[in-house]
């Protein structure tokens, strides 16, 4: 049974922006192994914490270490969940698809439980 569905959507160059004048937002947002991807990786891994908290209907906001995006051997996005959300998403399975493409980044992400 699908329990939330998420998505967001991220202008890459105002995210980029936004990581340029705000000192200390890129090690808020990500984590180290985040940290390394391009800009447009980027804005599609922060388009994806947010639909994550759309998802799971996160009011008061979520950790955003606590929900890492990684990408398995076959390239698919998935996340690492740790402290509270691991606790909220509870072993539901969690599917998430991104895209960037033309200076936008989006991201899907559907809340699944058994």
């Amino acid at each position: 049974m699908i329990d939330g569905i998420g998505i967001d959507v991220v202008d890459i160059e105002r995210f980029k922006s936004s990581l340029d004048r705000t000192p200390g937002l890129l090690e808020k947002l990500f984590t180290q192994g985040e940290r390394t991807k391009p800009i447009a990786s980027l804005a599609a891994r922060f388009a994806a914490k947010e639909a994550l908290a759309k998802a799971i209907s996160a009011g008061k906001g979520l950790a955003w270490h606590d929900a890492e995006v990684i990408n398995l051997e076959n390239g698919k996005p998935v996340f690492l969940f740790r402290g509270e959300i691991a606790d909220l998403i509870d072993g539901a399975d969690v599917h998430l698809s991104l895209s960037h493409d033309a200076g936008i980044a989006s991201a899907m992400v559907i809340v699944e439980r058994r």
